[in-house]
């Protein structure tokens, strides 16, 4: 009997490195993930949370030399691609006491993980991932 349920992918750790990831990133794999494996979960923690703020945020570029790097991954845009694949993200509503600054503060289709709104048992899943 196959297996169908989904995985939960806990992410709590925000960009690390930019010219080592900027052709895949913790949140690409994410997407593959998503896409190959038949669903996924996707929790956003500690600095991370701020993957799902609204807006598209500055452009990620960085300056080697006198050569402009502009194609890093750009998280925000990767959390709306997961989103707009079928992928459920959720961001943890402790870690976003830190950084909120109003009520749409995260990007439309993130749920807040809390006590109004909780992850579903880990034992549900087919498998927890900590990225």
């Amino acid at each position: 009997m196959a297996d169908d349920r989904r995985r939960l992918l806990i992410i709590e750790r925000a960009y690390r490195g930019a010219l080592e990831t900027q052709f895949a990133d913790v949140l690409y794999l994410a997407r593959e993930l998503n896409r190959q494996q038949g669903g996924t979960d996707i929790l956003l923690r500690g600095l991370a949370v701020t993957y799902a703020a609204a807006g598209a945020g500055p452009a990620p570029a960085v300056t080697v030399g006198s050569r402009k790097l502009e194609t890093l991954p750009a998280p925000r845009d990767s959390v709306q691609s997961l989103l707009d694949h079928g992928a459920t993200v959720w961001a943890e509503e402790v870690d976003l006491a830190a950084f909120e600054t109003g009520p749409h503060w995260l990007r439309p289709g993130v749920r807040r993980a809390g006590p109004a709104d909780p992850l579903p048992d880990w034992s549900s899943y087919r498998g927890v991932y900590f990225l």
